[in-house]
């Protein structure tokens, strides 16, 4: 590690300590040769193995110009894709392994798009899961309905149990 001060190359730690719930690691360091202090955050470097064997570092740019794409014409902001990229990102890192196969990264993706845009998700899934018919868009509607129907009557039944309407059993 360089001093940034001085460039030194002889820096030394003092202190240690896990940042990020446990993604990064946090280091006060010292350079014996200026006397000035400085911190470094080492984060694990997450790698992409793709279908042809080869590996690259995973670029959170380039899994948001993916959804970008399916949200192009859909009320989504850069914000809200800026949001889904550090999504896909935390959930990578999460899995505690830092190298995974590319279609780890379209299904990290599919996630948090049905949560975002459901006609973004299904064209994002459309393309990644290569839907070749009618039926298979008529099936993804068909979970994606469940799910909504699902959700309503869950949070009908948590409004009802707010109101005093329903008591909880257990």
């Amino acid at each position: 590690m360089h001093c940034p001060y001085c460039r030194n190359t002889d820096t030394r730690v003092l202190d240690s300590r896990v940042a990020d719930d446990g993604g990064a690691i946090r280091r006060r360091r010292t350079c014996p040769s200026c006397d000035r202090r400085f911190s470094t955050v080492e984060q694990m470097q997450l790698t992409v193995l793709k279908r042809s064997g080869a590996t690259e570092p995973f670029n959170r740019d380039k899994a948001v110009s993916g959804a970008r794409k399916a949200c192009k014409g859909r009320p989504v902001t850069e914000d809200q894709l800026a949001c889904l990229g550090q999504a896909v990102e935390d959930t990578l890192r999460s899995s505690g392994s830092p190298e995974f196969p590319a279609n780890e990264v379209g299904l990290a993706i599919l996630g948090p798009l049905r949560e975002l845009d459901e006609v973004a998700y299904l064209r994002f899934a459309s393309v990644y899961r290569a839907f070749e018919s009618a039926e298979d868009f008529e099936a993804e509607i068909a979970v994606l309905r469940a799910e909504r129907i699902a959700r309503t009557e869950l949070n009908g039944g948590l409004d009802e149990l707010a109101r005093g309407a329903l008591t909880p059993t257990g």
